[in-house]
Order: structure tokens, then sequence, then C-alpha cells
């Protein structure tokens, strides 16, 4: 019986990454001291607390098995399908590669998710602004953290931009870990935004404006064996 309500719980609350554990520590001994002090402030320190639980959230993804599927990095709005230099921290060269962006507001799932399965060839952190994340120049100017995935001749980047409230990369993979496709590498404390590059001749799947969910939502595929779609707001 317990555990069959703990089970219906954990369906409606998602669990909580232990990132986030001491940054909900603090906010409810905050909150408590607000309480002390004022209780209408106490309260407004414990739904501060809710909301430092909620940003730390990790739900379970289910993820395509497809190698030939690039996954969506995170969670959030797909705001740039172009082409751009990836970072030259990562030694791709010079030449433009399709590049999606997916920008995550503060409500956003915060954990990221590697597009690819394969190995990682490359980890470089970059020091810059914070300047908007949604912003073209944030690839350019912001701080920011490179994965390089390989899986045999493809190589797929996904950079991890600070936004203007975030001040905290963090990245868990290390150079030469064999990763799994959808599989957590790192995330961005409190807004940001992720790009992924892709191998040439990679069918793009999304567009503008569509809403990603990390490990889920196909960017791309390799094989290009799926037609591109045609996509409508509605």
């Amino acid at each position: 019986m317990i555990s069959s309500v703990f089970d219906s719980i954990r369906k409606f609350i998602p669990p909580v990454h232990r990132e986030g554990y001491p940054f909900i520590a603090i906010a409810f001994v905050i909150a408590l001291l607000l309480m002390l002090l004022w209780q209408p402030l106490g309260w407004i320190g414990l739904i501060l607390t809710v909301y430092v639980a909620y940003f730390f959230r990790d739900p379970i993804r289910t993820v395509p098995a497809d190698p030939n599927l690039v996954l969506s990095p995170a969670d959030g709005i797909v705001t740039a399908v172009d082409r751009a230099v990836p970072p030259a921290e990562l030694g791709l060269g010079l030449e433009p590669r399709p590049r999606i962006s997916v920008f995550l507001s503060v409500f956003n799932v915060h954990v990221n998710r590697v597009p690819v399965g394969g190995t990682v060839t490359r980890i470089a952190y970059r020091p810059g602004k914070f300047l908007n994340a949604d912003l073209d120049k944030a690839s350019e100017d912001n701080e920011r953290n490179s994965l390089l995935v390989t899986s045999g001749e493809r190589q797929v980047a996904v950079v991890q931009i600070a936004g203007l409230i975030a001040r905290r990369i963090v990245c868990w993979a290390k150079e030469g870990d064999i990763i799994a496709p959808g599989a957590r590498f790192g995330l961005i404390r409190f807004g940001s935004r992720l790009d992924v590059y892709l191998p040439e001749g990679t069918s793009v799947l999304v567009s503008v404006g569509q809403t990603a969910v990390g490990g889920e939502t196909v960017l791309g595929d390799f094989a290009g064996s799926r037609p591109a779609g045609v996509f409508r707001q509605d």
C-alpha cells in the first residue's frame, strides 16, 4: 500500500538531481529564519525553496535507441537552425556546419544530455560574458563549455552556453568517457542555451520555435532516411 502511494507520487513529482541538494538546503534554512522574523516572509521563502527544488528536477526520459538519431541536449525552445563555425577550441576547423540552438528559460529542466552516443574526445571550457543566451552573439561572447562526441567517423559537438542569469556551468563528463545517447552530462544553473553542431549531410528534423525535450526530441538523422518534414505554428 505504502509503496504504491510512493509510486503514484513519483509519477507526478520528478526526482531532484543531487546537484541541487545544497541549494535546496540553503533556501530552506533561510525560509525558516525568515519565518522566525516575520511569518509572511517565511512563506515567501518556502515558495522559493519549492522553486529551487523544481529547477533542479531530473525527470526520467524515454531515449530513442536508433544510433543514427541526434537528440536534443536539453528542454527548451529551438531558437536557431542555421550554419555556424564551431568553437575554435574544439579544433573542428573554420568551415560552417549545421547548427541547432536550444534556449532554456528558468522554468525548463536544466539537466543536459548528450545528443549522440560515442566517446568524449574533447572537453574545452572558455570563460566569457553573461549576455542574454537568446542572442546569437552569445555563442561567441558568453562563457561556454564545449563537448565533442565521436562515434566512428562522425563528430557531434554540444556547447553549454551561460546566459544572463546563469553563472555556473557544470559538466560531469570527462575526456575518454564512452557515453550513451541521451545520457546526462551536465547542467547550467538558472537559464542558458545549448548549441549542437552536426556533421554535413545530417537531415535536420526540427524548426525554429519548436519545443524540444532533452533526450527525447529528435533534432536530426545521420542516415537522412527521414524527410525533413513541414512545420506549422498553431
